[in-house]
């Protein structure tokens, strides 16, 4: 199974870089008490939202909802709200995430920490883990304080 993960994470390089436009779908999960579920990957640092690359003849809902079950054994149970897209060009040229607000789902509990994730949160929106992305920190005051929308997901380079 290694093998399979490590062939299909090169090509992933290989086809962001090839491809003229890559597109990620990211799911802001919220549970009752407005607490954000954060995942720490094994390959990156930081905290982040679940979520990752839409696949040939998948829509956006299909990638998040694959990739939120994948990560997080978190399970839709109704529509999640698309938040907004978001040019991630700074780190990959091409490439856009489209971000979701998800309040409706379930779940039995977190898969144990793999070869891809680490580690899994939910922690306050207002008091975030040392370590969680700037990203993610501006996505979730643009969410829960209506603050605007930014068009790119990080700060692009002067």
């Amino acid at each position: 199974m290694l093998p399979e993960k490590l062939i299909n994470k090169t090509l992933q390089r290989f086809w962001r870089y090839s491809r003229g436009l890559t597109l990620g779908a990211q799911g802001v999960v919220l549970d009752a008490e407005n607490r954000v579920l954060l995942i720490r990957h094994t390959y990156r640092s930081g905290w982040h939202f679940p979520g990752g690359g839409v696949e040939k003849g998948e829509t956006v809902e299909d990638a998040l909802r694959r990739e939120l079950h994948e990560e997080a054994a978190v399970e839709l149970t109704g529509p999640p709200e698309m938040f907004g897209l978001y040019a991630n060009q700074h780190l990959f040229p091409g490439d856009h995430i489209a971000l979701f607000v998800v309040r409706t789902w379930k779940s039995e509990g977190f898969p144990k920490p793999n070869a891809e994730i680490a580690e899994h949160r939910f922690v306050p929106w207002d008091a975030l883990p040392d370590g969680t992305t700037a990203p993610a920190r501006q996505r979730l005051l643009e969410i829960m304080t209506q603050q605007p929308r930014s068009a790119h997901w990080s700060k692009p380079s002067p």
